[in-house]
């Protein structure tokens, strides 16, 4: 990995993240705000409004936004999965941590004692490092697949047998599940998992560009991660 000195700032900056993969992380973002807020009122609809459901809309309105946003989160993730083989290494983390290797065991227990606030020595890594890996491993990879199949299972239901999502998800994931309910559950705990995540993630960045003295926030924007002292970096 080549580093730079940038003489404004006198910090060394790496080229981290490509153009392709920032699209991606933003639009992504946007998608699950969309997705939560309307998912909640799917799941917890509106009081009924008087007159005639077609003067209002609202729940129309609803519907169409996280539908919309269904769509495109699905084609931003599998434009992710072509990007892990297309990007640069940094763009394969998500995907394929490497799990297999002991040294990013360690690090993930590093990671964990940093955050714990059991440790005042932070690594840095010039991707993401090894928890944060298996956190957006987890959620953003196998968390995504799961809302994914499941959505698309509740929005087959609706357009009945025959239509393609009836038929790639609705015919086997609900009985698989139980019932339509079942899914139903299971896809709005999903949700509240990426709440949850999102909460995390965002605390999780504001805290490493603070405390381990390296950009996190401004990254995502730019591409480039910059180091502002001259403390250990480790290319995961």
């Amino acid at each position: 990995m080549t580093t730079k000195i940038d003489s404004r700032h006198s910090e060394e900056a790496v080229y981290v993240y490509e153009a392709p993969l920032r699209l991606w992380h933003w639009l992504n973002a946007l998608c699950i705000v969309l997705l939560c807020l309307t998912g909640y009122f799917i799941g917890s609809p509106l009081p009924t409004m008087s007159g005639e459901a077609s003067d209002h809309y609202v729940m129309g309105y609803i519907r169409f936004i996280h539908f919309a946003s269904a769509y495109l989160m699905t084609v931003g993730f599998l434009f992710r999965i072509y990007w892990a083989f297309a990007g640069n290494e940094h763009a394969r983390q998500l995907v394929f941590p490497p799990f297999l290797q002991r040294e990013f065991w360690r690090g993930v227990v590093h990671e964990m004692k940093w955050y714990a606030f059991m440790t005042k020595e932070p690594c840095k890594y010039v991707g993401h490092n090894p928890l944060a890996m298996v956190a957006m491993h987890i959620m953003l990879f196998w968390g995504s697949i799961f809302m994914i199949f499941t959505g698309f299972a509740l929005y087959g239901e609706g357009t009945l047998a025959g239509s393609w999502a009836n038929t790639m998800f609705s015919s086997w994931l609900i009985p698989l599940f139980g019932q339509s309910q079942d899914v139903h559950t299971w896809h709005h705990l999903g949700m509240w998992f990426i709440i949850c995540f999102v909460i995390v993630h965002i605390y999780a960045a504001i805290r490493e560009d603070v405390m381990s003295r390296q950009s996190m926030v401004s990254t995502m924007i730019s591409g480039w991660r910059t180091f502002k002292d001259r403390g250990r970096a480790d290319d995961e």
